[in-house]
């Protein structure tokens, strides 16, 4: 049975989860006392020095582990490239180096890439997933969707699964409202036999393509029910079967409903019968 984990997208955008006065950088070391798990998502912004992640890995567990989401430029955002990230070979390079001290560590679980609503299903991005695995060829690899014509039939989401097994890249399966192009079906799949993910996005269609928000967590603004949550925490049980680890991660960043919502999930899936692994 694999191990499953819950964690939150970020550390340091929970209002109301650190106590008052918890100086920023006590937060993940406070966050690391409830949670082993956690994405990183300053790195989808920013080029991290390497600095940064030797300093995450000292302050959390020996069993914490982490998620790292690819900077922007590697997940085609900047549809012309920032000056001085022109040749992507050099960016996937730093972006590589940058993670050398949490790889040393041994807490990096994957690399995260989220690509945009404009990658859609045709051969050139095809070919860049290729290029992925090859510039990222000792990582285990997440990639998450954002446009529909990835899973537009059933067929087509038979291609697009054994085309990410085939790259031994692992499906994020994910939980967002269901409204136009830009956004995918939560599809089943298990493509590496060494992590499954589900991602968590809330289910507000209002602000799902809002622009001008005053935060980007204005956008995931939803708090998960109960009765929303316990079927996942069912099918995470069941994924635990087929692959070696299972990962939750909740990215409705509002406030606190990430870390509400990480809670109940963790209390749905071990208050469960059977043994999903260390918690």
């Amino acid at each position: 049975m694999g191990q499953i984990r819950v964690g939150t997208c970020a550390w340091a955008d929970h209002a109301n989860f650190y106590p008052e006065g918890l100086k920023p950088r006590e937060r993940l070391p406070y966050y690391a006392r409830q949670f082993n798990l956690v994405e990183v998502d300053s790195s989808y912004y920013a080029l991290q020095p390497p600095r940064n992640f030797a300093l995450w890995a000292q302050v959390t567990p020996p069993d914490f582990r982490f998620h790292v989401k690819a900077y922007r430029a590697l997940t085609r955002h900047d549809r012309t490239p920032k000056p001085g990230e022109e040749n992507l070979d050099e960016v996937a390079h730093r972006f590589r180096s940058s993670l050398e001290p949490l790889v040393a560590s041994g807490k990096l679980t994957a690399l995260h890439f989220q690509f945009p609503p404009w990658f859609v299903r045709r051969a050139e991005n095809l070919d860049y997933l290729v290029w992925v695995r090859e510039q990222f060829a000792s990582y285990l690899i997440a990639i998450e969707f954002r446009h529909r014509s990835w899973f537009a039939t059933p067929a087509v989401s038979k291609e697009t699964l054994a085309f990410l097994r085939d790259l031994q890249f692992v499906h994020t399966i994910v939980d967002e409202p269901q409204t136009g192009s830009g956004s995918i079906p939560a599809v089943i799949a298990v493509t590496n036999p060494l992590l499954a993910i589900i991602r968590f996005h809330g289910r507000n269609r209002e602000t799902w393509y809002a622009r001008g928000l005053a935060t980007s967590g204005d956008r995931f603004k939803y708090l998960y029910s109960e009765e929303e949550l316990r079927p996942w925490a069912e099918k995470a049980q069941e994924l635990a079967g087929e692959a070696e680890a299972v990962h939750l991660l909740m990215n409705n960043n509002f406030g606190d409903y990430a870390i509400r919502n990480a809670r109940q999930m963790l209390d749905l899936i071990f208050g469960m019968d059977g043994d999903p692994g260390v918690r």
